[in-house]
């Protein structure tokens, strides 16, 4: 795996920072935890997705895009992310938004959609629930060729090839700082959406002949057909990247305990997570992805998935701006 021969644009100043969780573990009374702080990644409020926009938005620009479309939820961290990166690099961005299923709070007024009216008013097109997104994209694509522009489509969450790349490269620098706390982990933890970042770490274990386990909690499916996808995405990564051996099926470990009540609608196991994590650590999680990742972890500490002695690595995927569009939720009794 030669990353270092794939188009590349660096948008955070080194390897973001693996914090060991002391009270946290102590209050889940489990193994030891340690957090990676992928919010802090680049870009406008970080988050995990900025990994795959490095390499996304490089393949962009190498292939003479000067126009990027992609698309997401009202609340997406990775559309937030994609539009900070394309006033970054000074090009057209055009966000293709899903309604909810149903009105959930402050979302299409405050968090990550006020940050799109901030960065771009005129990026946002929103789009009714349920609606074929692929050929959305390929709509607003054929829009912008009118136009005369060169049209660049990421898929949702980014989560192609080029994109999950940035995760595997996430994964051998989580093999570089596990060396240097002398602390090799069994286990990393992420949540797992549309599946790149689980995948992409996966395949960057795999091309290292690394242990750690990673384990996805699932925030969009049912974990058998989460499973599934996560390992059609791990293969696909691997062959992009030159990795030879397939990454077989039971590679691929996925939960959905922190599934419902659906994607996007919080639950009272992500309320108390949050909350947990922020009384303890002081640290603030989302209420899509990273709260209900967290939730899950919690559910298998108190299934005792895990030995004593495990040490275990929560990926902290950022997103905390929609945690603001969800503050009626968490003043609820």
């Amino acid at each position: 795996m030669n990353l270092d021969a794939l188009p590349r644009k660096i948008y955070t100043d080194g390897a973001t920072p693996i914090e060991k969780a002391e009270r946290l573990s102590q209050v889940f009374g489990g193994p030891e935890l340690f957090i990676k702080r992928d919010d802090q990644l680049g870009l406008t409020e970080g988050g995990n997705k900025t990994r795959k926009l490095e390499f996304l938005i490089a393949d962009a620009a190498s292939k003479g895009a000067d126009t990027v479309i992609t698309a997401g939820a009202i609340q997406s961290n990775h559309c937030r992310l994609t539009l900070s990166a394309c006033v970054k690099e000074g090009l057209n961005c055009r966000l293709v938004l899903e309604e909810n299923e149903e009105p959930q709070y402050d979302t299409y007024s405050t968090g990550n959609f006020l940050i799109y009216q901030l960065l771009d008013e005129h990026a946002t097109e929103i789009v009714a629930n349920g609606t074929d997104m692929e050929a959305a994209l390929e709509r607003a694509a054929e829009e912008e060729r009118s136009r005369g522009r060169v049209p660049y489509i990421i898929p949702v969450g980014g989560s192609n090839a080029v994109g999950m790349t940035g995760y595997a490269a996430c994964a051998v620098e989580i093999a570089s700082q596990s060396e240097e706390l002398d602390a090799p982990f069994d286990y990393v933890v992420c949540a797992s959406g549309s599946g790149g970042m689980q995948a992409g770490l996966v395949a960057g274990f795999a091309s290292m002949n690394r242990r750690p386990d990673v384990l996805g909690m699932s925030v969009i499916k049912p974990e058998k057909d989460q499973q599934a996808l996560v390992h059609k995405l791990a293969n696909e990564t691997a062959e992009h990247l030159g990795v030879g051996a397939k990454i077989s099926r039971e590679r691929i470990q996925c939960f959905d305990e922190c599934l419902a009540p659906g994607y996007a609608l919080p639950s009272d196991a992500m309320k108390e997570a949050v909350k947990l994590t922020a009384q303890s650590e002081a640290l603030l999680l989302d209420p899509v992805y990273s709260g209900k990742a967290m939730a899950g972890l919690n559910a298998l500490i108190r299934d005792g998935f895990f030995q004593e002695n495990d040490r275990v690595l929560f990926i902290h995927s950022g997103g905390t701006p929609a945690l603001y569009a969800y503050a009626p939720f968490f003043h609820e009794k």
